[in-house]
């Protein structure tokens, strides 16, 4: 990963020392997420955000990242308000659109359509999912939070052990996940899920390939078992030819308090990628778990504004000016990080 002027499409465009790059921006990134200093670095530089699928934590948080770099944001929200709705291409839109902005962050239903849509674009694309295939911001923001959340426990991503839970086979964060987990060593996977929602196999096979140990099981008590993170994931429900096939997944994987107690170790680090379906019936993480400790869904959501700051601030090669364009804030901002 060459971050200036790169599009960011892929977890297969990171080695490790990409990561360790991007984690160590993000680290310094946190007084600015955290309202303590301002920095105007990305002053007049602009981000076409578009969405053609819903979001709210990872359109959000793009907005919010450049903008506490010092950037603008043009949104663009579904098809209806874009000339695709009148037949325009990818192609064509990409190239209208990058001579509006310095940098794309894009969401779309379709897998590849974002790689599509960066070969028409005059600036860099950053891909905010694009259907069941990659989320590969979401996965660098999960791993910098698993990163942290084992580093207050003395340990590191190095020998890993992780559950993932829920529909991985729609679940594209899963699939990135898995992916960038291949650039550490001696990992241990539990893939918990239907038979019917299993991981793609290719996953299976580059994970196993690269001499991790991967268990594949419908058995939440087993997966959840002697693991330091339960990844849990919601049953993708746009994904199936209806809501009534969704449902037949939908609550299978329930995490709540007296699960977590009697099958994980006590430490165990659990995440969601959100949303989390709270809805009657589903609850795959259940709301008696907000008390506890562990349940690092909150903290990763934060993260996210972390990390991608730290994209911007490396694609668009202002990384090392962060500094000597900021101040602290001159308004109220004690809160709870």
């Amino acid at each position: 990963m060459l971050f200036p002027g790169s599009h960011l499409l892929s977890i297969s465009q990171f080695d490790r020392g990409a990561v360790d790059r991007l984690f160590e921006v993000a680290d310094r990134m946190r007084p600015y997420a955290h309202r303590e200093r301002v920095t105007r670095v990305l002053d007049g530089a602009i981000l076409g955000s578009m969405f053609f699928e819903p979001s709210t934590r990872t359109r959000i948080s793009f907005g919010s990242a450049f903008n506490l770099l010092g950037g603008e944001v043009r949104e663009t929200t579904g098809f209806e308000s874009t000339a695709i709705a009148k037949g325009e291409s990818l192609f064509d839109t990409a190239r209208v659109l990058s001579g509006y902005s310095d940098v794309i962050a894009m969401r779309h239903p379709a897998e590849g359509s974002v790689a599509e849509f960066a070969q028409g674009s005059r600036v860099p694309v950053i891909n905010g999912g694009d259907g069941a295939n990659e989320h590969p911001t979401q996965a660098l923001l999960d791993l910098y939070t698993i990163r942290s959340e084992l580093a207050d426990r003395g340990r590191t991503l190095d020998t890993l052990r992780v559950a993932m839970v829920g529909d991985l086979r729609y679940g594209r964060t899963v699939h990135s996940l898995s992916r960038l987990l291949q650039l550490f060593k001696g990992v241990k996977v539990n893939l918990v899920s239907p038979p019917e929602l299993k991981m793609p196999r290719e996953i299976v096979e580059e994970l196993a390939s690269g001499g991790h140990q991967v268990l594949e099981t419908d058995s939440l008590e087993v997966g959840i078992a002697d693991v330091d993170i339960v990844y849990s994931t919601r049953i993708q429900e746009e994904r199936f030819a209806s809501r009534a096939e969704a449902d037949l997944y939908r609550g299978r994987f329930r995490l709540n308090q007296v699960i977590y107690t009697a099958h994980c170790e006590p430490n165990t680090v659990i995440m969601h990628p959100l949303p989390r379906d709270s809805r009657e019936g589903a609850q795959e993480l259940d709301v008696d778990l907000n008390d506890n400790p562990n349940l690092a869904i909150f903290r990763q959501s934060d993260n996210g504004v972390l990390v991608r700051m730290a994209l911007f601030a490396l694609i668009l090669d202002v990384a090392e000016q962060i500094d000597d364009h900021s101040r602290r804030v001159n308004w109220y901002t004690e809160r709870r990080f």
